[in-house]
């Protein structure tokens, strides 16, 4: 018996396909497939919540100092004139990190390896490449879905039949994060 779907496609199609249809559900909350994808979907992304759930608190908190470029009201770095060269003018600023924990850093590459990046487009100023930005999955993994599911022990998504598909009478399922 195999271990896995085929679906019906070559190695790297099918992870493409599953990378992408695992990172939409994330990100979405829900996709409407085929069962078999579902199926095969569902065991990837339970996989990736269960290891966020394991590390979800397994950080500590740092304060760090850093040094930031002064700037005036027009958001360009101030300069000052220094033995006859221009120098950016620098400010000690306290900042908080978050160290992860090596687990939690081993846990954050191997979501990385399957989740594509996303980028999100306002409404508004759909179309302009200015007004895009990189939504981390990892981290919402990590802050908004783990603390959902901590009290949980697996069974993290729902499969819903919805009915054959109308073109080749294919199962169509709707996975979605319970």
């Amino acid at each position: 018996m195999a271990k896995y779907r085929k679906l019906g496609r070559t190695a790297d199609q099918r992870k493409a396909l599953l990378r992408n249809q695992v990172t939409n559900l994330l990100y979405h909350g829900k996709i409407v497939t085929t069962e078999s994808k579902a199926k095969e979907v569902r065991k990837i992304a339970e996989s990736l919540i269960a290891m966020a759930v394991r590390e979800k608190d397994n950080f500590e908190t740092v304060t760090i100092t850093a040094k930031v470029a002064r700037k005036d009201e027009n958001g360009k770095r101030v300069k000052e004139v220094v033995d006859g060269k221009k120098v950016t003018v620098y400010d000690e600023v306290q900042k908080e990190i978050k160290k992860d924990a090596p687990s939690r850093l081993h846990a954050r590459r191997q979501m990385l390896k399957v989740l594509y990046p996303v980028k999100e487009v306002p409404a508004a100023a759909a179309g302009k490449k200015k007004n895009t930005k990189e939504v981390d999955l990892v981290e919402k993994l990590f802050t908004e879905v783990a603390p959902k599911y901590a009290d949980r022990n697996g069974g993290y998504t729902r499969i819903i039949k919805i009915g054959p598909r109308k073109g080749d009478a294919a199962m169509e399922v709707v996975l979605e994060l319970v």
